[in-house]
């Protein structure tokens, strides 16, 4: 056991009052209270009609992209296309050069060699730092293959220079109540995550909401994979419907909060897929600052996983500097 699945596994122990068996995961996750679902979405709708002013839309618009995980995750991905998706990452705006960079760039494990030469030339300064590199794994998006595969999956990416791993859960095993087998699942990816130089790349869990049914199950999967380990919680794998919403993010968030009042640990939220415009990513920074904190509005903590959201940005942006809309052609195509 590496000393990461120890420190877990020690955290968890204390916390569930024994080791981290079905039994006691369903005694501990059935002990949380349960959604009040009718007053989490008053909540989200009531945040979602928040407005921000004009004066802080260019520092909401300039947060948004410094969030956004730039992604294609399609079969016909080629390296070409990896880098023109790494050039607009470094450039979102080539006629700006002020316009801050994106979080990362998310691409399936067998692009990581390319994102990662892509961004090697790329000048990394405290005023536009650098862009990491997310990979998708354990048999991303359905998440049915062995663990055997899912672990020599994640291993492959950290070995291509992955920053940062965007695993699944299994959750035909969680919403089977194994929970014992999706924690140590969770747990042995992570300790898979361990690079050469001693550090460990962040561990984001997808949670794919829009197949846990209820948000009782959504609250339980962020429990247990933040018990396992992960350094994220995210939405979804943005193949499945639905997606990201609001409401699920909130009760993301609210999980985040719980966690963070018993441990003091921050622990991050990724919502992926269906935020497609800035008026959208708007309502989520507005939740994320009343939830947890402004202080969650960094790349360490929160993200976007996004592919068409950037460019609707891009042209709000373009419309603050100039006054008048731009047409699609003034940004780059996905």
């Amino acid at each position: 056991m590496t000393s990461t699945e120890l420190a877990t596994r020690e955290r968890t122990l204390s916390l569930l009052g024994g080791e981290a068996t079905d039994s006691n995961l369903r005694r501990y996750l059935h002990g949380i209270p349960g959604v009040d679902a009718v007053g989490l979405e008053q909540r989200a709708a009531a945040l979602g009609t928040r407005s921000i002013k004009t004066s802080s839309k260019k520092w909401a618009i300039d947060t948004i992209i410094g969030l956004i995980d730039l992604t294609t995750l399609e079969g016909a991905d080629t390296p070409g296309k990896v880098r023109s998706l790494v050039a607009k990452a470094i450039t979102p705006d080539p006629a700006d050069p002020s316009c801050p960079r994106v979080a990362a760039v998310c691409v399936y494990g067998d692009m990581v060699g390319d994102a990662v030469r892509a961004l090697g030339a790329a000048h990394t300064t405290p005023a536009q730092p650098g862009i990491n590199v997310a990979a998708v794994a354990t048999a991303f998006p359905s998440g049915r293959a062995s663990r055997a595969v899912k672990l020599a999956d994640t291993a492959d990416a950290i070995a291509a220079g992955a920053d940062e791993i965007d695993m699944v859960i299994d959750r035909g095993a969680f919403l089977s109540g194994r929970y014992g087998e999706v924690f140590d699942e969770i747990v042995a990816v992570k300790a898979a995550c361990a690079r050469p130089d001693g550090t460990t790349a962040h561990l984001k869990v997808i949670l794919e909401t829009g197949e846990l049914n209820t948000y009782d199950n959504v609250r339980r999967a962020s429990w247990l994979a933040i018990l396992a380990g992960g350094d994220f919680i995210k939405t979804s794998t943005g193949k499945v419907s639905p997606a990201a919403t609001l409401p699920v993010t909130l009760s993301m968030l609210e999980v985040v909060r719980d966690w963070h009042r018993l441990t003091g640990e921050k622990i991050g939220v990724k919502p992926a897929g269906g935020i497609r415009t800035s008026k959208d990513a708007i309502k989520y920074l507005v939740t994320v600052a009343e939830t947890v904190g402004e202080e969650w509005l960094v790349p360490e903590l929160f993200r976007f996983g996004a592919s068409s959201l950037l460019n609707d940005v891009l042209l709000q942006r373009q419309k603050l500097a100039t006054g008048h809309y731009s047409g699609p052609a003034y940004v780059t195509i996905d």
